[in-house]
Formats: structure tokens, sequence, C-alpha cells
């Protein structure tokens, strides 16, 4: 590829791998919505810690009540769905090649979805109220796909030109 078209390159691979991890998003918060209970019941294992290994040196972390538990959910969603919007209106910039507005409101989201992943569920989730120890309610393996693909989208943003760089 000549130095000419890299800058388009990228840019296109910034808007394709930003409008992906926005589409994903958007069908994660979606399905949410519409299925309210399913996730639900993992936000109140976790939470509660019932499929761990019951170490009395950590089960006082657990959080067993349902309010807290339904707060901690609808937080999760709208987390989730504030991500997919800015994501989306993030990957129509990168199309319109309004490349400098695209890179922040991307980064913003993808950002949002590493502290989403990263530090609620891999770290708070996985190690706080430790996840990894149920058979049952873990979900670090789809987190970490998740951070890893948003890492990914993250790192070719930044590298992305911004728009004077490209006309020049």
């Amino acid at each position: 590829m000549s130095t000419s078209h890299a800058p388009r390159a990228l840019s296109l691979a910034a808007a394709l791998l930003t409008g992906t991890v926005a589409l994903y998003i958007a069908l994660v918060a979606l399905g949410n919505i519409t299925d309210f209970g399913t996730n639900q019941a993992f936000v109140q294992h976790v939470l509660a810690m019932d499929t761990t290994f019951k170490d009395d040196d950590l089960m006082w972390r657990a959080i067993t009540d349902k309010g807290l538990e339904n707060t901690a959910y609808i937080a999760i969603i709208v987390w989730e769905t504030v991500a997919a919007l800015v994501l989306i209106a993030g990957t129509v910039l990168w199309f319109r090649r309004d490349n400098g507005l695209a890179r922040r409101l991307s980064t913003y989201g993808l950002l949002m979805l590493v502290l989403l992943f990263g530090a609620g569920f891999i770290a708070i989730g996985g190690e706080w109220f430790s996840m990894w120890q149920s058979k049952t309610w873990n979900g670090l393996d789809a987190a970490t796909r998740v951070l890893v693909l948003t890492g990914i989208a993250l790192i070719v943003v930044q590298l992305s030109p911004s728009r004077r760089d490209q006309d020049a």
C-alpha cells in the first residue's frame, strides 16, 4: 500500500472497529433491556457470591440486598446504553471524515467499555466478588474478549490521523 493511502485505510479501520464495538454493545444493552431477568440473575449471583467457595474471609464482601443488586444492574445497562450511543456517534463521524471529533467520541466510548469490562467485570466482579471461583456465574472469559476487542479498537483509533494529516 502506498504511503498516501495509509491514513485513509487507518481511518477506515478506526471507523469499522468503532462501529463493530458500537454494534456489539448496543446489542448487549438491548438484550439486557428486553430480556432483563437473564443477566439480572447473573449480577445477583455474582454480587451475592453464592456460587463461590464461600470462604469466610471473603464472604463479608457479598451484597445480598436485592435493591442494591438491581441498582447495580440498572447502572450497568445505562452505562452500556450511553457507551453504545457515543460509539454510534463516533462511527458516523468517522464516515463523515470528521476525524478529530470522531477520535474524541470513539475514545470516550471505548474508555467507558474499558472501565465496564476491565474495572467492573474483571477487577470488581472477578476479584472483589470472586467470580473466578464460580463454575456457573463466571463471565471473565466474555469480559476479557470484549476488553481485548475494545483495546484493539482504542489503539487503532489513537493511531488514526487527523483530518489535516490526511489532506497533507
